[in-house]
C-alpha cells in the first residue's frame, strides 16, 4: 500500500500529517495507490478535485469540524484500514456557465452547482430540463443541483431531499423561494441536463458556483452529470457513505 498524504492548514491536520509521515512514509502522488486526506469535508472535496486526473481513491480522516464524509482519525493500522475500506463511486457534475459578457467557464462539482443572488435583490431564474422549460420564472435567493454525495450538504440546508448514494437521481432544490412560494424542488434522473437562464441579469446579478469555483454575473448555466468521470472515496466498513446517508434521514 503506497500512500500519499494531503492535509489542510489547521494545526490538528498538520500535526497528524507529521505523525503519519513518520509512521508510514509519504510517496509522490504519481506513485501512490491511495490518497489519505486530513481535514474536514471541504478539504476532502479539494483533495478529490486535486487528484482527479490521477484516478486515485481518497480516504479521509477527520481533522476538521464536520467530517460527514470523513473517517475517524487514528494513527494505528492505517494500511489495514485502507485494504478493508469500502469504496463509493461518485459521479461529478459538469457546469458550463456563460456570463453577461459572453465568456464561458467550465468546472466540475462533486457536491452541487449553486445559483446565488449577488445583491439584496432576489434572483429571477428560468429553469429547463433536457431542453424543455419547466419553470418560466423562479424568484428566489438561488437554486442548486445536487449529487447524492452532496445531498446532505448545502442541499439539505436548503430543505432538499437526502439521496441514497446508489440512487440514479439529482436533486433540484430552490433556495428561499419567494414565487412560486410552495415549490420545493424536483427529483431528476441522473442523465438530466438542467439549464438556468438568469432573467434581468444586470439588474439582478447571479453567480454560479461549482463546489468552490465561482463564476459571477452569469446569464446562462448548464448542469449535467459527467459520466466519463467516476471519483472513488473510501470508508471504514462500519462507516460507509451509503449507511450514513440513510442514518441522516432519521435524525431529528
Amino acid at each position: 500500500m503506497k500512500i500519499t498524504f494531503a492535509a489542510s492548514e489547521v494545526d490538528s491536520a498538520q500535526e497528524a500529517l507529521q505523525d503519519l509521515r513518520e509512521r508510514y512514509g509519504d510517496v509522490p502522488a504519481e506513485e501512490a495507490t491511495a490518497v489519505v486526506a486530513l481535514g474536514g469535508d471541504g478539504f476532502l472535496l479539494q483533495t478529490l478535485h486535486r487528484f482527479m486526473s490521477l484516478d486515485l481513491p481518497v480516504f479521509g480522516m477527520n481533522r476538521g469540524s464536520v467530517g460527514f464524509l470523513m473517517n475517524d482519525y487514528a494513527l494505528e493500522r492505517l494500511p489495514e484500514r485502507l485494504r478493508a475500506a469500502k469504496k463509493a463511486k461518485i459521479t461529478p457534475l459538469n457546469m458550463r456557465a456563460t456570463n453577461v459578457r459572453g465568456q464561458v467557464a467550465e468546472a466540475l462539482a462533486i457536491n452541487e452547482v449553486s445559483m446565488l443572488r449577488e445583491t439584496r435583490q432576489a434572483a429571477k431564474l428560468r429553469i429547463a430540463v433536457d431542453g424543455r422549460e419547466r419553470m418560466p420564472e423562479l424568484i428566489c435567493d438561488g437554486a442548486l443541483v445536487s449529487t447524492p454525495a452532496g445531498s446532505t450538504a448545502y442541499n439539505l440546508s436548503a430543505h432538499g431531499p437526502i439521496l441514497p448514494l446508489t440512487a440514479e437521481l439529482l436533486a433540484l432544490t430552490p433556495i428561499s423561494a419567494f414565487r412560486p412560494r410552495r415549490w420545493r424542488g424536483a427529483l431528476l434522473p441522473r442523465t438530466a441536463r438542467v439549464t438556468f437562464d438568469v432573467l434581468e441579469p444586470r439588474k439582478r446579478p447571479v453567480s454560479a458556483v461549482a463546489d468552490h469555483f465561482e463564476v459571477r454575473d452569469v446569464r446562462h448555466v448548464e448542469v449535467a452529470a459527467d459520466p466519463m468521470r467516476r471519483l472513488m472515496v473510501m470508508f471504514d466498513p462500519d462507516r460507509s457513505l451509503e449507511e450514513r446517508l440513510i442514518d441522516e434521514q432519521f435524525l431529528s
